[in-house]
Order: structure tokens, then sequence, then C-alpha cells
């Protein structure tokens, strides 16, 4: 009896925490869905602030202008630049983020004033650091003028506005990238369930990698993905790639971020006990070795929901890209920057509705992974 008395009391106490969540969380992203379902902003006749606007349901045509229309051809370079903003930053933090900590982890001089000089970028706003690090990639100064003080000639880059394209693409290829990127990872996670004797889990990603491949194959994704309306125009004027512009923001978020990376695989290895890496050194075992065999497996768990943390960190990322480059900048733009110009310039509140959405199902894809991961290890 007591302790279903509990639970009510509990359950009682959680009430006002689902109510405000219900109200200022989910009735909210509910009331995005919906717009973006509207032609809110998008009728002449109709102006979007007016008091007595017509919402006129509109399904998913705004979807459909967003990944077809050569108009919104910046929305497809949004979600390019998104999408190498998202690999880059992510691998350049783990990487730098493990450097540091293998650095610390030899207990040098001063490991306590290294470890909160490395974190304390992580103390900023990004638009500090977004304002600091436009000073740092002025064209004219800062790192471009920084091989001067070893007596070398100036770089000349324009770290902000390069009009530079790497890793150019067609928009029409991606589902073959995407296809071929899924087979890859689903096929790489069967052999490796199979090598761990995990035959069920094994057959089934095993026979997921096959129905991705199939539906290739046999041109499904000709009826899913979208066709461009003007396939040759978005090729001429907004062809999508690596845009070089984009390597000053990646920077200036690793270093911001990198030493939460730091912070928390330092705290992962800390807590692996010395016992275990005094018997390695007893049976001969190099520090290489040590670390590659022995430390980094055991923060797996870290290292995936580090990983996830900073994906979902680089898919909302606004603040950093609208300080260091402005919100005009098409070399730079992101999908939250599209959220702002088109909702509070351009007062489009259906299509800022339909990309904000975008951008959540996004989210969840990588949250998702996450949670389950949490669950997983927390059993």
């Amino acid at each position: 009896m007591r302790k279903r008395r509990d639970r009510l009391t509990g359950l009682l106490m959680l009430v006002p925490t689902f109510i405000l969540l219900g109200i200022f969380v989910y009735f909210f992203l509910g009331k995005t869905v919906y717009f973006s379902m509207t032609d809110w902003g998008e009728n002449p006749a109709q102006p979007a602030l007016s008091d007595t606007v017509v919402r006129a349901y509109s399904g998913f045509k705004n979807y459909e202008n967003l990944l077809t229309d050569i108009i919104q051809a910046m929305f497809r370079n949004s979600l390019t630049n998104m999408f190498f903003f998202f690999v880059f930053f992510v691998v350049g933090s783990i990487a730098v983020g493990l450097l540091l900590t293998i650095i610390l982890d030899q207990r040098i001089v001063g490991e306590t004033f290294f470890r909160t000089v490395f974190l304390s970028p992580m103390a900023l706003s990004f638009v500090v650091t977004g304002t600091i690090w436009r000073w740092l990639l002025q064209p004219d100064g800062g790192l471009n003028y920084l091989p001067t003080v070893f007596g070398l000639a100036p770089i000349h880059f324009n770290w902000l506005n390069s009009q530079e394209i790497w890793f150019q693409f067609t928009w029409s290829d991606v589902p073959r990238y995407l296809t071929f990127a899924g087979f890859a990872i689903l096929a790489f996670l069967a052999v490796r369930y199979a090598l761990r004797q995990e035959q069920r889990s094994a057959y089934l990603i095993g026979v997921l990698a096959i129905l991705v491949l199939l539906i290739f194959i046999s041109g499904l994704w000709d009826r899913i993905w979208l066709p461009l309306d003007v396939p040759q125009a978005e090729l001429t004027l907004a062809p999508k790639g690596f845009n070089a512009a984009l390597v000053g923001i990646i920077i200036a978020a690793i270093w911001q971020m990198s030493g939460y990376v730091m912070a928390i695989f330092t705290a992962g290895i800390r807590g692996i006990s010395d016992d275990l890496r005094e018997a390695a050194r007893v049976d001969g075992c190099s520090e290489i070795k040590m670390y590659t065999h022995i430390l980094l497996p055991q923060l797996r768990p870290l290292m995936i929901s580090t990983i996830i943390i900073l994906g979902h960190t680089s898919l909302k990322i606004f603040d950093l890209v609208f300080a260091m480059s402005g919100p005009d900048n098409a070399r730079t733009v992101v999908p939250g920057i599209l959220v702002y110009t088109k909702g509070f310039r351009q007062n489009s509140f259906a299509q800022a509705s339909a990309i904000a959405t975008m951008v959540l199902l996004l989210v969840i894809i990588v949250i998702v992974p996450y949670l389950y991961m949490r669950l997983r290890y927390s059993d």
C-alpha cells in the first residue's frame, strides 16, 4: 500500500513538469509541423502578419518546393553545408579531444592548469567564439599573417568568403551516395555481429543491407527522391560540394568543443583501474598498444555518446555561423540560418516551419540511437 502511495505521490509531483513540457515543447512542435503544411506567408493575397490572415492547408507542397524548386536551391545548399560541417566537426572534435586526453594522461607537469585551459573555450557561447574567430580569420590579418612571425610569406586565403568548392556532386546523385553509405554501414555491422556470434542481429542487419541495395537496383529511388525542376540551372547557379568558406567555421567549432570531448574522455580513462595498465605492462604491452587495445576500446560507450551529442550540436548550429559570416553568406548558409531569414525577414512562416521540421527529423535520427545506447548500457 505504501509503495503504491509513493508512486502516486511521485506521479503527482511530475504533473506540473508534464504540463509545461506539453504546452511549451510538444504543443509548439505540433503547431510548427501544422504551419509547415499551410501557405502562411506564401500567398500574396494574404499578408502573413495580418490579423485576418487565412492559412490555407497545402499539404507537402512546401517540402516539395524546398527539395525541387530552383528558387529554393539555397536550402539544398544549406543541407550540403550542414552535412560537411557535421562530418568534419565531429571527426575533428573527437580527434583533437582524444589527442589532448592522451597528452594529459601522461601525468605532465601542470596538468590541472592545462586541463583548465583546454576546457575554458567550452565556457564561452558560440556567439563569443564566432566573434573572436571572425577577427582571427580576417583576410588582411590574423591567421593569414601568422607565418610572418617565422619569417615566411603570409597566407592569402579568404576564410569566410572563399568561392572554392571541393568534392562537387549533383543533387540527383545523393540517393546513390546514400545507398552505398547505408549498405556499407549495414554490411559492416552485420559482419561485426556475425564475428561476435550474435547471429540473430547479424541476420536482421544483413537483410536490411540487402533491402537497401534492392531499393537502389529496382529504381525505387526515382519515385522517392523528387527530381529537380531545372537540374542544369542548379548545376550552374548553385553547385553542391564542400564550400571552402566553411573551413574557418569548422576550426572555430572544433576549438570550442574539443575541450568538452577531452573532459569526457579524461574522466573515462581515469575511471579505468591502474591494475589493468600494470598487468599489461608486465606482459610487455607498449604504450601505443595500451591505448589502442586496452584503454580506448573501454571508452566505446563514451565515444558513441560524444559523437551523438556533437552530431546533434552540428545539426542545429546557428549562432556560430551567424556571428562569423552573417545571415546572407550563401557559402556558409545552414538550415538554422534559413529558418531565421525566411521567418523573421521574409515572413515566409510556412517555409521556415518546413525547414525547422526537417531539421527536427534529422535531430531525431541522431538522438534515437543515443537514447538507445544510453538505455542499453544502463541495463
